[in-house]
């Protein structure tokens, strides 16, 4: 499986960008999908997550209510919608696959994309 994440660059503080994660190989095994960022000096942050079936998404208390996951099963793709943007989002964003759980945890995910960068001037 590989996961390959795009849609990162540069906006002001209260736009919006969206980012996308495009996977190729097989989905059988997937149970969780998830994004996940690092910003500069930090470790890896929980983001958002769900199931790759569908239903109830959860999200992290500081991107709730401005921040959407989805996926399309058909296209293989995960997607996370940014509104709102603040300075303190900026990080590289990475988009992860788990084959056990939807879970806010990084060492639950199997596979990962590379990280896509978003910069949020003020």
């Amino acid at each position: 499986v590989q996961l390959q994440a795009s849609g990162g660059g540069l906006v002001q503080a209260g736009g919006s960008l969206r980012l996308s994660c495009t996977a190729s190989g097989r989905t059988g095994s997937w149970y969780g999908v998830g994004w996940f960022r690092r910003a500069p000096g930090k470790e890896r942050e929980f983001v958002a997550t769900m199931k790759w079936t569908g239903g109830s998404a959860y999200y992290a208390d500081s991107v709730k209510g401005r921040f959407t996951i989805s996926r399309d099963n058909a296209q293989n793709t995960i997607d996370l919608q940014m509104n709102s943007l603040k300075p303190e989002d900026m990080a590289i964003y990475y988009c992860a696959v788990s084959r056990s759980g939807r879970s806010s945890r990084n060492s639950d995910y199997d596979y990962w994309g590379q990280g896509t960068l978003v910069t949020v001037s003020s």
